[in-house]
């Protein structure tokens, strides 16, 4: 990969720049992204290397609470969810596993379903909302000025052009030809070395949605994915090979019955590869005009599935914010809040990825003693319980806030219900602002931002007597909150957030 980058960061779109906005990657989160920067009436060109039948033979099949409330922000996780099955309790090993059924959200469980269900309900919405995507077109390089950003791609029939943009995201996976073009290394070490995965199908049907055992040296789960097709993981201690060695049915069977003790009469494989795990993160997510999103950005050992959940929520923590800038609603530096807010998540999902796959392959007595100590701790203590829980399904994570800010500053906010029998992740579809207000406290018609400089926040009252206001970002997080909080109190907090609005 070759190319140049500047690391001067820029003030919005230029009139130099051809396209506000070029996503590469048409994954998950590059799908996501480039929704929300349509949605918000950003044009954005969407490049993807490969054709574009949706493939069906994808790593990720779980998808976490915070990741399903996200989606239902954006009037998508009901659908999803019907492509799919639930599970309530998720076992790390033998004797440790973690109730979901108590997550405080509309999403108590884990919703198994393959990757590509996903990433078609999102291309769906994607070019619902205009995206226009370029398939089969390879980044070859990629330079950046004060400007803008110049990618030289090779299209589908071969011939090489170039697209300017103001601002470029790299969504294109774990060997990112984004992250290379701007010279982020990409540190880390391989967790496991070898595993495989298989599709197929089963002559007897496992007793759960998700069956996860291993013992000795071997290691192997199995999800359902609902159509009669299950996806099979494992790995063999003794049997660590290179990612190119041959794979047949013999081989996973063998793995699968050492350990569940039942192959469940597997036969009819349609997909069988070999991949090894790392965990990796780039020190910057943000280079100048270009950003790094999902596994460009970090990536993980499979444990706790949590991958994929990791890379949408990037998406859904950036959209708003470049969309912001672009428009001319905010300050560049805005976006230098993506990497402080993300780049900590990303560092606590490698952190706790790596340290359960490793307990999980606990061979000698000290870490076997740990994993021990551990499933003790989560199974009686509740604090370390919730924690777990929290961290894994995504719903814990809170981001930074000024010194001085409101306690609730960068926290989740829960699907609460508002008056009128609404939802909040219903009142953030479109991507808005919602400010909820106790119902006392109303606000005169001209304190709220018109919409002439974009959309206005939606004003929301709370269904009880609650006292605080909250100003919930697009993501749903706090932006503001006040305790008591009077009119005057709103109407400040709105002209200092929304100042182009009038």
């Amino acid at each position: 990969m070759n190319g140049t980058s500047s690391t001067g960061k820029g003030t919005g779109p230029s009139p130099g720049a051809t396209h506000p906005v070029i996503v590469v990657g048409a994954g998950p989160t590059g799908l996501l992204l480039a929704g929300d920067l349509a949605e918000a009436g950003v044009a954005v060109i969407l490049l993807e290397k490969r054709p574009r039948q949706v493939s069906n033979l994808s790593r990720a099949f779980g998808v976490h609470a915070r990741t399903l409330e996200q989606l239902d922000a954006r009037g998508l996780a009901d659908d999803l969810l019907a492509t799919g099955s639930t599970i309530t309790r998720l076992r790390l090993f033998r004797r440790l596993s973690l109730d979901l059924s108590a997550l405080p959200s509309r999403f108590p469980f884990l919703l198994i379903t393959p990757q590509y269900e996903v990433e078609r309900l999102l291309e769906q919405r994607a070019r619902r909302l205009g995206v226009r995507f370029h398939h089969e077109t390879e980044l070859l390089a990629l330079r950046q000025d004060a400007d803008g950003v110049d990618l030289d791609v090779r299209t589908p029939d071969g011939t090489p052009a170039t697209h300017r943009a103001a601002y470029v995201v790299g969504a294109d996976g774990h060997r990112s030809a984004v992250r290379q073009a701007v010279g982020q290394p990409f540190p880390g070490v391989s967790v496991i070395t070898s595993l495989f995965l298989a599709d197929v199908r089963l002559a007897e049907k496992p007793g759960s949605v998700l069956t996860v055992d291993g013992t000795g040296d071997v290691f192997a789960m199995i999800a359902s994915f609902g159509d009669g097709w299950y996806r099979v993981m494992g790995w063999n201690r003794r049997n660590e090979v290179p990612d190119d060695h041959p794979l047949d049915l013999g081989e996973v069977r063998d793995v699968t019955r050492r350990a569940l003790g039942t192959d469940y009469g597997m036969h009819d494989a349609r997909w069988l590869s070999r991949f090894h795990s790392d965990e990796r993160q780039a020190p910057q997510y943000r280079v100048g005009r270009v950003f790094l999103a999902g596994d460009a950005a970090h990536i993980h050992s499979p444990a706790g599935g949590q991958g994929m959940n990791t890379g949408l929520q990037d998406a859904a923590n950036l959209g708003w914010k470049l969309a912001a800038v672009v428009k001319g609603q905010a300050p560049d530096s805005l976006l230098d809040t993506y990497q402080a807010e993300r780049h900590p998540v990303g560092k606590a999902v490698l952190r706790s990825s790596g340290g359960l796959v490793r307990l999980a392959r606990a061979h000698n007595p000290a870490l076997r003693a740990l994993r021990a100590t551990v499933t003790a701790l989560i199974n009686t203590a509740a604090p370390a319980r919730t924690r777990a829980l929290a961290q894994i399904t995504g719903i814990g994570y809170r981001y930074p806030a000024p010194r001085g800010a409101h306690p609730l500053t960068g926290t989740r906010v829960p699907d609460v219900t508002l008056a009128g029998d609404r939802r909040l992740y219903q009142a953030l579809r479109g991507g808005r602002f919602v400010l909820i207000t106790p119902p006392a406290v109303r606000l005169p018609h001209d304190a709220v931002p018109d919409g002439r400089h974009g959309t206005p926040p939606a004003v929301e009252h709370w269904a009880g007597d609650r006292r605080t206001a909250v100003l919930v970002r697009p993501d749903g997080y706090v932006a503001w909150a006040a305790d008591d909080a009077r009119t005057a109190d709103l109407e400040a907090a709105l002209a200092a957030r929304f100042p182009t609005a009038g």
